[in-house]
């Protein structure tokens, strides 16, 4: 990263195709950067050209049109408005799937080039006694260059905000509702391939929730493609760590908080039965970054945790270069370097994002403040009774 930069905001509205479009049209230069850049990733980590990508890809259409078709008339959208195929939108948003699916048939090492620490704070052990999460996202470098802040109104789900690389649904963010969501990579040895609702999807299904448990239906509702760590809070004051492994409801553990505190970030806390954690072994980073985090945490719970703590928190840079603010490693081949691309933390009750454009050891968070734009009434909570 060269520089100092701000990632763009797109805002749409409208249908499926609509938004989508909109999107497209708004992110197109990223968009086109996005396509451009998992072309080449395609090839150097799953050994696939553009034909073969898109024909993987093409193996997850039929789950996604079974799970939520209007997805797909979104994700066409996209590519309209940006100009690019169809085909290759829809390779990008099952970029985790055509990645490590082709590395699994066969039989190469599975490998990813970087993690993400994810947080949770629940409001009796916040300073302001408001329920908080976020996290740094962690991936490829050429992601500082497609990362966009998309802002989405829908008529028939609540608003959102995510934090995402262009020409995806989505990835880290907020809903009307009061949802928050944080993510991470997880790997198993059932990580084999097989078509199924891909990571990105899920993630976005997320989103469109009204509550927690909605949430975890919807993690539940059809086959899973891939492994990963889904940490959903409510501004409510409730959080839940989902971690899934590719299949049904069967394949899927919880974890709460403790002490009011949810910390996660590349490997398996509560291992479904059965499985393998491949988690540790592509990723062993990810055990000294957790205990890092917790430390930190105990350190700063006596007076009450706030985003200025996890600001702080998420700049460490012990085991450098691949500590909780992640740094590419030269001593790694180009396709498998890793940094934090981005550093997001979230107050729920406030409606409030902040987020580094970037390494969050040398990017100052901006604050964005979403108490107008995700404002719309939850319909589930039209009849709730209230106190007194």
């Amino acid at each position: 990263m060269s520089g100092s930069r701000t990632f763009p905001h797109v805002r749409v509205a409208g249908g499926p195709y609509e938004r989508g479009r909109a999107y497209g049209e708004q992110a197109a230069q990223r968009v086109a950067r996005s396509v451009e850049a998992y072309r080449g990733v395609f090839r150097e980590l799953a050994g696939l050209d553009v034909e073969g990508a898109r024909r993987l890809a093409a193996s997850f259409e039929e789950p996604i049109r079974a799970f939520r078709p209007g997805y797909l008339e979104e994700i066409r959208g996209i590519a309209e408005g940006a100009g690019v195929p169809y085909e290759d939108v829809l390779a990008i948003n099952v970029r985790t799937e055509v990645m490590f699916a082709a590395r699994a048939r066969s039989a190469q090492a599975t490998s990813r080039p970087a993690g993400c620490s994810a947080f949770a704070v629940l409001p009796e052990a916040s300073a302001e006694g408001h329920t908080l999460i976020g996290q740094n996202w962690d991936w490829l470098p050429h992601c500082f260059d497609t990362v966009v802040v998309l802002e989405v109104q829908q008529p028939d789900a609540p608003d959102f905000v995510t934090v995402v690389e262009a020409g995806l649904l989505a990835k880290t963010g907020m809903n009307s509702s009061g949802i928050g969501l944080a993510t991470n990579a997880l790997v198993t040895d059932a990580d084999l391939g097989e078509p199924g609702v891909p990571y990105h999807v899920l993630l976005r299904a997320i989103l469109d929730c009204e509550t927690l448990s909605d949430a975890y239906a919807a993690l539940m509702e059809r086959p899973r493609a891939s492994s990963a760590n889904y940490l959903i809070a409510h501004r409510d004051g409730i959080a839940v760590d989902v971690e899934a492994a590719p299949g049904d409801f069967s394949r899927m553990s919880l974890v709460f908080p403790e002490s009011g505190v949810l910390l996660h970030t590349n490997h398996f806390l509560a291992l479904p039965p059965g499985l393998r954690d491949v988690s540790l072994w592509a990723m062993p980073d990810s055990p000294l970054r957790l205990e890092r985090l917790r430390t930190a945490v105990a350190a700063a719970a006596s007076g009450g945790l706030s985003l200025e703590a996890f600001g702080a928190m998420l700049a460490d840079h012990a085991n450098y270069p691949s500590g909780v603010c992640c740094h590419p490693d030269r001593r790694m081949r180009p396709a498998d370097q890793g940094a934090t691309v981005a550093s997001v933390l979230m107050d729920l009750d406030a409606r409030e994002l902040r987020i580094a454009d970037g390494y969050p050891c040398t990017t100052p968070y901006r604050r964005v403040d979403y108490g107008a734009f995700l404002s719309k009434p939850s319909p589930v909570r039209e009849d709730e009774p209230r106190a007194g």
